[in-house]
């Protein structure tokens, strides 16, 4: 959140104008208000068993800052349908893998105990189904011998720092052209 809220200066088409969390401990919120940007928690916990209600919530703090397009970075919930049609289209999400592999969590692990030879990151216009729509960009890096999720996590996390903000750049742009790195 912190790379992609400082790349949008100069001539970067995109401005934020709030960080939101369901968690009041996130440090993305004391990072945002330290860059002056509006910062809010919508705590899911008083929400648990009534999913509609803790959406309700978070689009109703949403509509009150009225982002043309939300980017989603370490918001570890589960959307539903209802709540991802309403931004259909202005959503988008970084995901560590090259999806469409390794939906959900512990990607590095999955790709390293795959065998696989890369992993990554992608960032991906967010739909109803979870870690998919369409992709438009992916960092790619070798998996070494010895790595371990925590050190391809490392290595990948670079990656996403430059990813997100270009991919992001050419969304509001119009251009879905995926962004691929390295270059």
């Amino acid at each position: 959140m912190v790379a992609l809220a400082q790349s949008m200066t100069g001539d970067h088409p995109a401005r934020p104008c709030v960080v939101v969390s369901n968690r009041p401990d996130a440090k993305g919120l004391q990072r945002a208000e330290t860059l002056g940007i509006p910062a809010v928690c919508v705590d899911h916990r008083p929400f648990v068993g009534d999913r509609a209600a803790f959406e309700a919530a978070l689009h109703k703090t949403l509509e009150t800052h009225a982002p043309d397009i939300l980017c989603l970075a370490g918001f570890m919930r589960i959307l539903t349908a209802e709540f991802v049609g309403k931004w259909a289209g202005r959503m988008l999400n970084i995901h560590p893998s090259l999806l469409p592999k390794y939906k959900g969590l512990n990607t590095h692990a999955r790709a390293i105990e795959a065998g696989d030879a890369e992993a990554g990151c992608t960032v991906h216009e967010v739909t109803a189904e979870l870690d998919d729509g369409p992709i438009l960009g992916q960092a790619r890096v070798p998996i070494l011998p010895g790595d371990t999720p925590d050190r391809l996590a490392e290595r990948i996390l670079p990656y996403e720092h430059q990813l997100y903000p270009e991919a992001l750049r050419r969304f509001v742009l119009g251009d879905r052209t995926p962004v691929l790195l390295p270059k």
